[in-house]
């Protein structure tokens, strides 16, 4: 095998080397098309990698360069930060963004809320059941919603395990992942600032 022309072969969704005089013209003029596709979307990708890079340090050139004006030295990307031109027509915005998750002290915030529920489920306004039953469940790859669980804190309660459970879902908030993102906008016919879409937030 080792002696084979690979130029001469083919490899087929099995791994199998195939002689390319059996291949026919129609699976040879797909495969080149694929392949040249992908080779232009990575070669785009690679493009879009490079305006992005470019773009962040620009920008974070013109915050050092603001920060010298006043005598300071700039800190890290920590806040929202927008470009904009004279005119105001367009703009580019750096937004900070941070995913949250729960701590360990969350299971005690349960444990409290559950016994709130077990002694106010007779008589106790079955909307705030619901929003309190609601804010626990899981979706379907078993991860908790921040935001419903958030949303309990906004409940005022006269009971110091409600507030005990308050507490602990404060302290068991934890900071994953602070992911930073570059948007270009330009106003519409209509006056509206939108985005130039490119997609560039998962590269």
């Amino acid at each position: 095998m080792s002696n084979i022309n690979q130029a001469e072969y083919m490899t087929d969704r099995k791994g199998r080397l195939v002689p390319i005089n059996q291949v026919s013209d129609y699976d040879l003029e797909m495969d080149a098309f694929v392949n040249d596709a992908i080779r232009d979307a990575k070669l785009k990708n690679a493009e879009l990698r490079d305006f992005k890079k470019r773009s962040f340090d620009n920008c974070y050139a013109w915050l050092d360069l603001i920060a010298e004006k006043y005598g300071r030295t700039r800190g890290g990307a920590k806040g929202n930060v927008t470009f904009p031109s004279f005119d105001g027509s367009k703009q580019i915005t750096i937004k900070v963004q941070d995913s949250l998750t729960f701590g360990p002290e969350l299971q005690v915030a349960k444990d409290l809320i559950d016994e709130c529920v077990k002694e106010w489920s007779k008589g106790a306004d079955e909307k705030l059941l619901a929003i309190i039953d609601d804010a626990f469940q899981v979706d379907k790859e078993g991860n908790l919603s921040t935001s419903r669980i958030l949303s309990l804190r906004r409940v005022k309660i006269e009971d110091d395990r409600w507030k005990k459970a308050m507490e602990a879902i404060s302290e068991s908030l934890l900071v994953t992942v602070s992911k930073t993102y570059i948007n270009f906008r330009e106003k519409d016919e209509a006056g509206k600032l939108v985005n130039i879409p490119l997609d560039i937030a998962a590269i």
